[in-house]
């Protein structure tokens, strides 16, 4: 073999390997944008006091099942108001999804769209806020992405997760 075929051979090799690392690439980088899930939330416990202030923590409970309607886990939150308001509160707050399959951690601030004194459990306003994925364990081992918090009454929510970079 002379020296040009030699390299077109390398040539065709290298664009054929690229493009095979390149669709290998791209299908694992849509396979790990493509993990997103749906939970839903029935509140089972809470500390809300009637009155939020500022550097008072309270947490929430969920007990969470997926898409059929069985139980995959539960999810915590601690919340910490920051500062508080006549139209709500700013609210650092750390979340722990404990699945049947591994744990996830997130955190957020928000600003909570509720008078500075107690939850009504009736006519309650539907909002929504997203938690930064922090970590996990097990399945979530490494991950990262985000999880939607859609709070459709005082109790009951609905937790979209998406994961991506760090997770198979």
């Amino acid at each position: 073999m002379d020296r040009r075929s030699m390299m077109r051979l390398t040539s065709a090799a290298t664009i054929t390997g690229g493009l095979v690392a390149g669709a290998a690439g791209t299908a694992h980088a849509t396979r790990r944008a493509d993990r997103q899930f749906t939970l839903h939330g029935r509140r089972t416990g809470a500390n809300i006091p009637d009155v939020l202030t500022v550097g008072v923590p309270y947490f929430v409970r969920y007990e969470l099942t997926d898409a059929e309607g069985r139980a995959v886990g539960t999810e915590n939150a601690h919340c910490m108001p920051v500062t508080v308001g006549t139209d709500g509160s700013f609210v650092m707050a750390t979340l722990v999804l404990a699945l049947a399959d591994g744990m996830i951690t997130a955190s957020t601030a928000f600003q909570r769209p509720l008078p500075a004194v107690t939850e009504l459990p009736v006519d309650s306003r539907r909002w929504t806020h997203e938690f930064a994925v922090t970590g996990g364990t097990g399945s979530y081992d490494g991950a990262e992405g985000s999880v939607s918090i859609e709070h459709l009454t005082r109790d009951e929510d609905t937790l979209t997760i998406t994961l991506t970079d760090g997770t198979e």
